[in-house]
């Protein structure tokens, strides 16, 4: 039997979790992270730009000459540039042209003058690929009506994925022309948790790691500036020695550590597929299970191939038995199942795949959200 692995990089595992080896260690392998990890100002909001433009160079896959939505504005970029067109119908040949809607998502904390950022384009038209055109300079506004222009945008189309060509981006192609600066707090600011980290526990257990780290500051004076106001949201006020600094002093409590396992949080799971990110929440385990995936070729050759130098015969193992410092039998963590995935060195997208394959089955004790 001579095994070979498929061409493409991912050795499609068989994964095979194992009981536990070993005594628990949960409160050791306990997360850390810091309020900014997972909590954002209230005043930092994420909204997005807009506008309409033009995907020129297309090779024969652009929108028809006799769409009037993209004739219209491409004659008057031809006339802006000395090229005035009397009678559309010159056009009606043209499938080089696609119009797009483009858009910018603004992070939180806004923009500043010249900062670029990447946009994504999509067709309007009948356009059947952007594959190989650039995006002609094209002015982002506002999503509200009358809003002033933010920036410009233009550059190389990059598609995201050649089973959706109408859809790509243009990496760093947005130029801030006008500031979009948050308001800066006056005396207090509140800190709102992320949607996953939501409880009034967890709430509270933030307000007194920002009021303990603060306590041991010489400015302190015994002050306990942080209180959580509901499940979500913690006040935080500005004392009068910090106003001079209020930069270092929301430097400062962003920074500040928090134990995952003293927020209390039940068992979830969130997997990002934009951003292909994985975080969990509480302990998370998973039963005994086996996942196949597609993409490993097994040849069976008759008579068996004798080895040579030159031709060495390979047997290839695609298990792995994973070993955990689960306290419950039969159970292995899911951070020990991730790093399985590391060493096999799966694709974070294959990841995800394999978790939600767990989930279905019943094997994934813990919520799973996939956004």
């Amino acid at each position: 039997m001579r095994h070979r692995p498929a061409p493409h990089p991912l050795l499609a595992p068989l994964l095979a979790l194992c009981t536990l080896i070993g005594p628990c260690a949960s409160v050791a392998s306990a997360q850390t992270m810091t309020v900014q990890n997972i909590s954002r100002m209230a005043s930092d909001s994420r909204f997005k730009l807009q506008g309409l433009g033009l995907v020129m160079g297309l090779s024969g896959t652009g929108d028809s000459g006799k769409e009037m939505a993209m004739v219209r504005p491409l004659a008057a970029v031809l006339q802006k540039n000395g090229n005035p067109m009397p009678d559309l119908k010159e056009l009606e040949k043209t499938k080089s042209v696609a119009l797009v809607m483009v858009t910018c998502e603004i992070p939180a904390g806004g923009a500043k003058l010249n900062d670029s950022l990447d946009i994504t384009v999509a067709t309007l038209g009948t356009a059947s690929s952007l594959e190989g055109g650039e995006l002609f300079i094209a002015a982002l506004t506002g999503p509200l009506p009358a809003s002033p222009v933010y920036a410009m945008a233009s550059g190389p189309i990059m598609m995201l994925d050649p089973a959706h060509p109408t859809t790509a981006r243009v990496a760093a192609g947005a130029q801030i022309i006008k500031e979009l600066q948050m308001p800066s707090p006056d005396t207090h600011f509140d800190l709102v948790l992320e949607p996953h980290y939501r409880g009034f526990a967890a709430a509270a257990q933030v307000a007194t790691a920002i009021n303990d780290n603060y306590f041991n500051t010489p400015a302190a004076a015994g002050m306990r500036i942080a209180k959580a106001a509901d499940d979500r949201t913690i006040m935080v006020d500005i004392p009068e020695a910090e106003m001079g600094d209020k930069a270092a002093f929301i430097g400062e409590v962003m920074s500040t550590q928090v134990s995952e396992a003293l927020l209390r949080l039940p068992p979830q799971v969130i997997c990002n597929v934009r951003t292909g990110a994985i975080t969990f929440t509480g302990d998370v385990r998973v039963s005994p299970v086996a996942v196949a995936m597609d993409g490993i070729s097994i040849r069976k050759t008759e008579p068996r191939p004798v080895p040579t130098a030159a031709d060495p015969l390979v047997t290839t193992t695609n298990w792995l038995g994973v070993t955990t410092e689960s306290d419950e039998p039969g159970m292995t963590k899911l951070d020990d199942l991730l790093k399985a995935f590391d060493q096999l060195n799966i694709p974070t997208k294959d990841q995800i795949s394999i978790i939600q394959q767990i989930h279905k089955q019943g094997c994934l004790h813990a919520k799973l959200i996939v956004e």
